[in-house]
């Protein structure tokens, strides 16, 4: 029994001194809490909203106040015409679109006013929820105005769910499917690809080799860029036929747009591999490090901005997120390069600092 004791003493010795088993076994269930505990919500809090007032009368800016006063929503503006509504959504501006009509104080007064909700239903649970919380808050000032009223309404809501009105829950996953799918799949190959080399020692060949450090990566990005990119072409059409998935806009330059986010993930694959040893590793940083905040902190089933500040902060270094953004854009808003022109540069910005850093490291190893 004392060589029993003696033996899992040492194994607890070994286990703490191993800091990645340590950080295995007691960071990873404490990010996985604070991730989970912070990104899963369902709650609505500061959505960005418009409100298009035809009447600017006193109960207008009463029924808005009381709906800006909760805390629910935020105003990003005021819109002036019916025309500035789908620029709005376009832009991923707001969430929704409150719209009074002309005369609403004489109207509402008569019982006969009408409030117009307009939701983004690119992702149909947020788009229902805001009308949900809207109506309510509307309902409750009515009652406050006319309490003798009983079930009569002055105030009729109509609804209306932009770009999904049929509230299909695949036109909101498809985009995230193909985002997590890309990025997991393009990032695992790439990064376990350079690191099976190192094991073999066949990568310091290459490295002594006459080809320079870019030339190395690009010649071994460029047969997983192409096999992700026809798995990615795959997948769309899947989306297309199988699912009936809307192509609102260019198909062009949703391909354009995929090729590049494939190379942005296996860009991040490069550099992976150039920071570690081991393709168990390799895999383990690929697979598990990466899909817990690409599937949480995208925006593919979350939104990020119900999140709190820090959590929205590191969600903007996550490449699936501008993807998810441009994928659902496109296909289902018909957006352009001109409503997406940013979203677009910060996954070149990511390519070139991935490449870069990988560059680097190639460099430092070869020296």
């Amino acid at each position: 029994m004392n060589r029993f004791f003696a033996f899992i003493r040492k194994e607890f010795l070994h286990i703490l001194r191993d800091k990645r088993t340590l950080l295995i076994m007691f960071g990873l269930p404490v990010v996985q809490v604070v991730l989970f505990g912070f990104a899963i919500t369902t709650e609505i809090r500061d959505a960005s909203i418009s409100i298009l007032d035809l009447s600017k009368d006193h109960v207008t800016r009463k029924i808005s106040n009381k709906i800006l006063s909760t805390g629910y929503f935020k105003l990003d503006k005021y819109l002036d015409h019916e025309g500035e509504i789908e620029q709005a959504f376009k832009e991923g501006k707001v969430k929704e679109v409150i719209v009074f009509g002309r005369n609403f104080a004489t109207e509402f007064e008569s019982g006969n006013a009408r409030i117009q909700l307009i939701a983004d239903a690119t992702d149909p649970n947020t788009g229902t929820t805001l009308i949900n919380y809207t109506s309510a808050i509307i309902l409750d000032f009515t009652r406050g105005e006319y309490p003798e009223a009983g079930m009569f309404q002055p105030v009729a809501l109509e609804s209306r769910m932009w770009y999904n009105p049929e509230l299909k829950s695949v036109y909101y996953f498809i985009p995230g499917v193909i985002t997590i799918i890309l990025m997991i799949v393009s990032t695992m190959l790439t990064s376990i690809s350079l690191t099976r080399e190192k094991e073999l020692g066949t990568m310091e060949v290459l490295l002594a080799s006459p080809m320079k450090p870019v030339q190395v990566i690009i010649a071994k990005v460029i047969p997983y860029m192409i096999l992700s990119f026809i798995n990615a072409v795959i997948i769309l059409i899947m989306g297309k036929t199988i699912f009936g998935l809307p192509m609102e806009g260019s198909m062009t330059l949703l391909l354009g747009e995929t090729l590049l986010f494939i190379i942005v993930a296996l860009s991040l694959g490069v550099l992976i591999s150039t920071r570690v040893a081991t393709q168990q590793v390799a895999l383990m940083i690929s697979l598990f490090a990466l899909m817990l905040p690409t599937i949480l902190l995208s925006g593919f089933i979350f939104p990020v901005e119900n999140m709190p500040l820090i959590l929205q902060l590191i969600a903007n270094v996550i490449p699936a997120k501008w993807f998810v953004i441009i994928l659902k854009d496109i296909m289902l808003k018909g957006s352009d390069i001109t409503i997406i022109w940013k979203e677009t540069l910060i996954m070149v910005l990511f390519c070139v600092v991935f490449i870069a850093a990988s560059v680097r490291n190639y460099k430092v190893r070869l020296e």
